[in-house]
């Protein structure tokens, strides 16, 4: 079930409903602040709707590459699965 998580970035507070374990919530909210700090290096200085946007798009851009690298990843697994199975599936074969 879902439940409110309150949090803060650049003195304003948000709130949403969530069911991720609060490990995972603070872990985003820490990467969201961090790249919101990257985009936005004047301190004190409250973001844009164009440093948000950078910042949402730059964290968009480092999820597709670990998506990519994972589909790689995942794809290299199952040719070398494969590989073995068949390997394992000759040896009993000829046994």
């Amino acid at each position: 079930m879902a439940r409110p998580v309150k949090f803060e970035v650049f003195g304003h507070e948000y709130s949403l409903n969530t069911e991720a374990p609060e490990e995972d919530v603070q872990e985003i909210l820490e990467m969201v602040r961090e790249h919101l700090h990257e985009t936005c290096r004047s301190p004190g200085v409250v973001p844009s709707t164009k440093s948000v946007i950078l910042a949402s798009l730059n964290m968009a851009g480092k999820y597709v590459k670990l998506k990519r690298e994972y589909e790689d990843y995942r794809d290299q697994v199952e040719t070398l699965s494969g590989r073995i199975r068949k390997k394992i599936e000759d040896f009993v074969r000829l046994g």
